[in-house]
């Protein structure tokens, strides 16, 4: 099963990056509610094909939704949505990868949640590596000359909030996966993906029908390029869930961090951006903590 955890995670990791920049276009045409509900919302008719799918191939028919699981999906989507929220206020302030770096400190708290609120087992081998991947991602965002005032602060504050509830989020749905005892993984996945989803777009209709209607317009007139960002998030989504079906959170979200290295990609070859040579050394910490991850853990 291994290589299954870790093709689902890389592919996840890759989709991710790839809808977190069209969101990052998407924020600056209809606000960071906007942009947050369009992942959700446009993302749900793919996760609901995805699901179709699974019931196909695994020839089983949908699980019944426990109480279990409920709880975790709706702690799962909650979180979630702060996560995105303040990871696209974030990028309105810094760029593209060094916001990235700051919500990728998330493993090390994935792995401390997941010990305590699910029980997973972590190797202080592999925990070595997770906290050797998470210091080439601080490495990534401590950018030389930064001004820590009031508001050189408020994004790094933003973006590592946003990976404490990103890692919330990715516990919370390992237990929601877990609870559907007696279920295929992949049907597992896809069926706590599809719940968790339903919920975060029914929340964010409602928040914006009454508070924020002109996000929830915009959101609605942009609908050709927040198609393509729904399907890209909700295939990065099943992949995850995939991961998070098969292994600890905190080993998918440690490997996850080959999102850095698709970043700068990103970043390079899109945003015009260019990479320092610290960054370049903190993509290589990043690769050893995943190796040696992949080895011991």
């Amino acid at each position: 099963m291994t290589l299954y955890w870790v093709l689902a995670t890389i592919i996840g990791a890759a989709g991710l990056t790839t809808r977190n920049a069209m969101q990052r276009n998407l924020t600056q045409r209809i606000g960071t509610v906007g942009a947050t509900q369009v992942r959700f919302l446009y993302g749900l008719p793919f996760s609901v094909i995805f699901l179709a799918v699974s019931v196909w191939i695994t020839g089983h028919a949908i699980p019944s939704l426990t109480i279990a699981m409920l709880g975790f999906a709706l702690g799962g989507a909650v979180t979630q949505i702060i996560a995105t929220a303040l990871m696209l206020l974030a990028m309105k302030e810094r760029s593209f990868a060094v916001t990235t770096a700051y919500t990728k400190t998330e493993p090390v708290q994935v792995a401390i949640f997941s010990v305590v609120v699910l029980g997973d087992k972590i190797s202080a081998l592999a925990a070595l590596a997770i906290v050797t991947a998470t210091i080439g991602v601080i490495l990534m965002a401590a950018k030389p000359g930064d001004s820590w005032t009031k508001s050189g602060l408020r994004p790094v504050a933003y973006g590592i909030v946003s990976g404490t509830f990103f890692a919330l989020s990715a516990v919370s749905y390992r237990g929601g996966i877990l609870a559907l005892e007696d279920t295929p993984f992949l049907l597992a996945a896809s069926t706590t993906l599809v719940t968790a989803l339903s919920m975060q777009s029914a929340i964010l209709l409602v928040y914006m029908a009454l508070f924020n209607r002109t996000a929830l317009m915009g959101s609605l007139n942009v609908w050709r390029a927040s198609l393509l960002a729904g399907f890209v998030g909700a295939f990065a989504s099943q992949a995850w869930f995939i991961g998070f079906s098969l292994t600890s959170a905190a080993n998918v979200r440690t490997l996850g961090l080959v999102e850095m290295i698709f970043a700068q990609i990103i970043t390079r070859r899109v945003l015009k951006e260019q990479t320092a040579g610290r960054e370049w050394i903190g993509m290589a910490l990043i690769l050893v903590g995943v190796a040696a991850l992949l080895a011991f853990g």
